[in-house]
């Protein structure tokens, strides 16, 4: 496997109005020329990411059995850290209002996702969204999945984005317009599996509709892309970690060859069968030649400078971790130190931008798929919630510095001028500010309900608030 220069993933687009059984063969043929350029991509980062990267194939031309082939696979680390710091806690859905019945449905739906495992389906969204720059999603009705039904009325899936793709518009807004994914069948054939906005198209190799039926449901198959280019989480810094294999292999090549130095006779006859036992019993006799001609034996060594090979590889990890958003390891460290100060100087400020920045793309795709979901929820359940009623949530990092959004909380909850559910919506302590708030609340009703009664019970007992009750074993009746 060769070194390949990559630029991201390419869009695929089509410009016809609308896809029916009379266009669909030549729209998937165009689309499919282009998918398999981006399958291919997909497949070299993926094989890159398990290990599979171009200096295990590397030939060496002087002493060739010399040839250590070492595969420091940053690759893995970069999106093991990025999917693991995203992905870390699952995602939530929060209401954006204080109805309790619309917040009793955001739960519901909570539950819905849980049933289906979708915190591990995000992890297995992003792991691919990271290796290969894009990723895709399917949701079905229970009926449509062939799967046995459970709680939630819909079933979802990540596929494989080397076998799945969306073809856009070129109209404003580049909606999509198709949704694909094909197998092969053990006859060799594909099939592919076509979605359009209201019909569904089995199509064999490209060139027959063996199944043709109307659907209502849209295009249940969602991309959800890295980044506008489509990059992976690694593939920027290709060259780099390319060139990192390639130093720490000529290093270990370097002290096997001082190890294993060639031997320079300096005016001595020596045949092979000589050579050879020398090789066995580690010492030889010879004489001079001529008085002017002195005898020499010794090894061509040339030691590689070790520290001035670590300072390259370190400077090219260091560049790889600022490229690619990821914090250092290796920081200093400061008597000085707080916890924000350690976040600004090890780059965990540029690793939580770049989660930031990946959040905003999650978001929009995962709005599509909500839309989906909750229209199947409305025809098959009494959950009637809409999209504008909830909010999408990432709650990673909620228990960092606590203390100080504890400290926050309270300032803004003593102050008669800021609205108590600005208080839990901003302090950032709470993943579901709104839950928090009423339960807060709630609680805070119940706590002065029941001071009000003590205080009544008090009052009855001692109507006139002079002196102490008697108590109620003792007899007393003043």
């Amino acid at each position: 496997m060769g070194a390949r220069t990559l630029f991201g993933r390419r869009v695929i687009y089509t410009d016809v109005a609308e896809i029916n059984a009379g266009n669909i063969i030549d729209v998937l043929q165009k689309a499919l020329f282009v998918h398999l350029q981006n399958s291919a991509d997909i497949d070299y980062l993926y094989r890159y990411y398990r290990g599979d990267q171009p200096v295990l194939y590397r030939e060496k031309e002087v002493r060739p059995e010399i040839c250590n082939k070492v595969v420091e696979n940053r690759a893995n680390e970069i999106v093991s850290f990025k999917v693991g710091y995203l992905m870390g806690e699952p995602v939530q859905y929060v209401s954006r209002s204080d109805d309790e019945n619309i917040s009793a449905e955001v739960s519901r739906l909570n539950d819905y996702v849980l049933s289906e495992d979708k915190p591990a389906k995000d992890k297995e969204l992003a792991d691919w969204s990271h290796i290969g720059g894009t990723s895709y999603r399917m949701v079905l009705p229970d009926g449509e999945a062939d799967v046995e039904e459970d709680e939630a009325p819909f079933e979802i899936f990540t596929l494989d984005p080397r076998f799945a793709f969306v073809v856009y518009s070129t109209a404003l807004g580049n909606p999509a317009m198709m949704g694909v994914k094909y197998v092969k069948d053990e006859n060799g054939n594909l099939i592919f599996s076509c979605y359009t906005r209201d019909h569904y198209y089995e199509v064999e190799n490209t060139w027959a509709i063996i199944r043709s039926e109307p659907q209502i449901l849209g295009i249940p198959i969602i991309e959800y892309p890295a980044n506008k280019a489509r990059l992976g989480a690694f593939e920027i810094v290709l060259p780099l970690l390319d060139a990192i294999n390639t130093v720490e292999s000529n290093r270990l090549d370097g002290v096997e060859q001082f190890v294993q130095a060639l031997m320079l006779f300096h005016n001595v006859d020596i045949n092979t069968e000589d050579f050879r036992q020398l090789r066995d019993e580690g010492a030889i006799k010879y004489k001079d030649i001529d008085p002017q001609f002195k005898a020499e034996i010794e090894y061509l060594t040339s030691e590689m400078n070790q520290t001035q090979t670590q300072t390259l590889v370190d400077s090219m990890y260091n560049t790889v971790l600022t490229i690619c958003g990821m914090p250092n390891r290796n920081g200093g460290s400061s008597t000085s130190d707080t916890g924000s100060a350690v976040i600004m100087r090890d780059g965990w400020s540029a690793a939580e931008a770049r989660a930031k920045d990946s959040e905003l793309m999650f978001k929009q795709s995962e709005k599509d798929f909500l839309k989906l979901v909750l229209r199947i929820c409305r025809d098959l359940s009494d959950l009637t919630l809409k999209l504008s009623g909830l909010e999408i949530r990432f709650t990673r990092r909620n228990y960092e510095n606590i203390t100080e959004k504890a400290n926050v909380l309270t300032a803004m909850l003593a102050n008669p001028k800021i609205a108590p559910v600005l208080a839990f919506t901003h302090c950032g302590l709470f993943s579901d500010p709104q839950l928090a708030y009423r339960m807060s609340m709630n609680y805070a009703e119940e706590q002065e309900k029941k001071a009000a009664e003590l205080a009544t019970k008090q009052k009855e007992v001692n109507p006139d608030g002079k002196g102490n009750p008697p108590d109620p074993g003792s007899g007393q009746t003043d």
